[in-house]
């Protein structure tokens, strides 16, 4: 089935459910290790010495089930003695002033509630959930009181630029190449245009909201970031995309995660890396696709926590 490239490839409709962290959790304790379920989250850590929290955000449609099911990391976080904290929060392509204060809310309480440390946090999400981790990061670096300041933040093949987004919309739509890519890019227009309007005529909109906003170069939203260690995950496969999806290279993720990269380390970000990756994008049921979890080496992922 063919997906609109920049975004997450299964785009639903969105029924949001709010919970309040007053619910109770079920534990399970299996051995050295404990899990708690919650509707906010799940949570799997060491009972006794936590060495590193690694928060993690799914794409737009994940919920914890699914990030375990596609990005296996919770045995190598065993043996490391690293907290894995699975958050059940999606659906969301940018965040508003009022929802970062409330999700910066809701991992403080979960980490007090849970007894987490608050040092050697770090947080990663997949295409969608990759620019909440960025968001969200630099939100924490700027309000001290949460006491939940990231040591380092990465994403996995991010729509990071809203406008192009909208704009690579707009190519499918023309193209039609099938019914689902008219129908989920008729979907992110009118969901940009209803909260942004039209770019052209409201790039300032665009810029307080989106991670990168390449057309003006505009990286504000990350400003916090800039003494932390960041990677930036991608698998550019041109010929898969083109095969596929019927689409250019300025319209893949990678082209725009490739751009913020160059941005970043032209304003004096050292720590941040682009990692490209060639032929490791497969989903968990075996099937090829560069717009996966997979792309990421997780022990090599945990070294780099552990630096």
């Amino acid at each position: 089935m063919n997906r609109v490239l920049v975004i997450v490839c299964i785009i639903t409709l969105f029924i949001s459910c709010k919970t309040t962290q007053k619910e109770k959790s079920k534990t399970e304790v299996l051995s050295d290790f404990q899990v708690v379920i919650h509707e906010n989250y799940e949570l799997s850590k060491p009972t006794k010495v936590i060495t590193n929290v690694l928060v993690l955000f799914g794409g737009y449609p994940e919920k914890p089930e699914n990030i375990k099911r596609e990005f296996t990391i919770l045995d190598i976080a065993k043996k490391n003695n690293i907290a894995v904290l699975y958050m059940n929060y999606h659906q969301k392509l940018w965040l508003e002033d009022d929802e970062k204060q409330k999700l910066a809310s809701l991992l403080q309480s979960i980490f007090m509630e849970n007894k987490l440390p608050t040092k050697n946090i770090f947080i990663g999400g997949f295409s969608s959930g990759g620019n909440v981790s960025l968001l969200i990061s630099s939100f924490l670096m700027e309000h001290k009181e949460f006491n939940l300041a990231p040591k380092g933040v990465f994403i996995i093949d991010s729509p990071i630029d809203l406008m192009a987004l909208y704009k690579s919309s707009e190519k499918n739509l023309k193209r039609k190449f099938s019914e689902t890519s008219v129908q989920e890019s008729t979907w992110i227009i009118e969901t940009l245009e209803k909260r942004f309007g039209h770019p052209n005529s409201n790039l300032s909109k665009y810029e307080d909201y989106a991670v990168f906003t390449s057309q003006s170069n505009n990286i504000d939203n990350l400003s916090s970031l800039k003494n932390i260690k960041i990677r930036l995950y991608t698998e550019p496969d041109t010929l898969w995309w083109k095969t596929n999806r019927m689409a250019d290279y300025d319209q893949m993720n990678a082209f725009y995660i490739k751009k913020l990269h160059e941005r970043l380390k032209a304003s004096g970000f050292d720590r941040v890396e682009y990692i490209p990756t060639v032929d490791k994008g497969y989903r968990a049921n075996g099937v090829r696709h560069p717009h996966s979890w997979s792309i990421v080496d997780k022990n090599e992922l945990v070294a780099w926590m552990k630096e």
